[in-house]
């Protein structure tokens, strides 16, 4: 099957019953029946569609899901479809073990089955307490076709929906349990995503109430020019239909706005004074972003460095790097170094996606930057207690957090500049 492309868009949209795994795939095998769609659909399931948000069962449940997925592979072959919804996914072993919100597509022929984990957790929900969000998500192939996925909160962030779609995908699945009190923003999001990306949209809500919440239904099936080629009522539905690709080609053809890409910003302009910068910091904990502080030499950049800032960024919104410049570097280090002087090595660290910002400082510690800048992260490597950290009490004082985090790749700048030297 799909040897060419997705030939019908569907979904099947129900009441979950919380966490009754069997239950819910009988609603699913059931519903198949009823719909019948024909070889070649591919059909959405709501967000978390065998379990629900049981978040004090999804420890003994979340075991259950290889099995489930196993169930949902034969299921899905024997009516020749892809089947994609979100579910509990447990990864990694012991203290090492996470669980991820993710949507799994069913009948491609892997068991486990491509899955895109939710992008943003919906704190509201305390869904942040009980998963890890996933990271950089790439489209699924099915056929011809490269199919996005969304798992419910990611709808509200358009670039989850644009990288992938950039990437190829012609086709963006949406897996939810958005409330009926929000229903028309879940249209007009939905409707936004399918023109800005001109893609088909097709999405799967659940209905009833869930722990007091009424759900919205309103399943969705969505042209990339935005109009709605299939709706659901509040009830339990379903629908699927014929896919013109023709039309999206079309429309294409005519003006693209998935193709430009371009490179619009200069990263110098996040080096910054630090006056400058507290006046940004300001605005962004305004909108409610968390600020995350780090500080070091970085003479010679390295892979170590990289996936250090990367997990540093992960702790909030926007990343400051303290970089010390070289007359602090020379106190510390002694008089050969730095190796590369400190607007170089701005320059090179502002280029990293993961910064947001770079702020030079002349002190041996960068207490000055903590107490004016206030963040609510400050991190530093797992090597320092975390008494041993400047700025930590003074950061805890204020009610944020530090974290301490190891290096994974284990690599030494001053190693690095030994190496060279020695092979003069």
């Amino acid at each position: 099957m799909f040897e060419n492309s997705v030939s019908q868009l569907g979904f099947l949209q129900f009441e979950i019953i919380e966490s009754n795994i069997q239950k819910n795939l009988a609603q699913v095998k059931e519903g198949l029946l009823t719909l019948a769609p024909p070889p070649g659909s591919l059909i959405a399931l709501p967000e978390m569609w065998a379990t629900g948000f049981a978040y004090e069962d999804l420890a003994a449940l979340s075991p259950e899901i290889p099995a489930l997925l196993q169930e949902l592979e034969v299921l899905a072959k024997s009516h020749q479809i892809v089947l994609a919804g979100s579910l509990p996914w447990q990864r990694g072993e012991g203290d090492d073990r996470v669980l991820q919100n993710t949507l799994f597509f069913s009948g491609t022929g892997t068991v486990p089955p491509h899955g895109i984990a939710k992008q943003y957790l919906f704190s509201f929900w305390k869904e942040d307490r009980w998963f890890q969000a996933g990271t950089r998500p790439s489209p699924v192939a099915i056929g011809s076709d490269l199919v996005g996925g969304l798992v419910c909160y990611d709808l509200r962030f358009p670039e989850v929906a644009q990288l992938q779609c950039r990437q190829g995908a012609d086709i963006l699945l949406m897996s939810a349990q958005w409330p009926q009190a929000r229903i028309g923003q879940w249209k007009t999001l939905l409707q936004a995503r399918a023109i800005e990306n001109q893609a088909f949209v097709l999405a799967a809500n659940a209905c009833g109430n869930w722990d007091g919440v009424q759900m919205g239904g309103h399943s969705l099936v969505i042209a990339p020019d935005g109009e709605i080629l299939a709706e659901a009522g509040e009830g339990n539905d379903s629908a699927v239909l014929a896919l013109n690709h023709e039309v999206q080609q079309e429309l294409r053809d005519r003006f693209n706005t998935v193709a430009p890409n371009p490179w619009a910003r200069d990263d110098w302009d996040k080096i910054l004074p630090l006056d400058k910068l507290a006046e940004i910091v300001a605005l962004r904990k305004k909108t409610g972003q968390k600020v995350v502080f780090t500080n070091g030499c970085f003479d010679i950049i390295h892979a170590g460095h990289v996936e250090y800032l990367q997990q540093a960024r992960r702790q909030g919104d926007f990343l400051i790097l303290g970089l010390n410049d070289d007359h602090s570097i020379r106190s510390i280090k002694g008089p050969d170094r730095p190796v590369n002087e400190e607007l170089q090595r701005a320059r090179v660290l502002a280029a990293l996606g993961c910064v947001d910002a770079v702020v030079l400082f002349g002190e041996d510690t960068p207490i000055n930057l903590i107490t004016t800048l206030s963040p609510d992260v400050l991190v530093k490597g797992a090597d320092w207690e975390e008494d041993q950290i400047v700025g930590a009490a003074e950061v805890k004082a204020g009610g944020g957090r530090v974290e301490r985090i190891p290096f994974t790749c284990q690599t030494s700048t001053t190693e690095l500049i030994s190496r060279i030297r020695s092979s003069d």
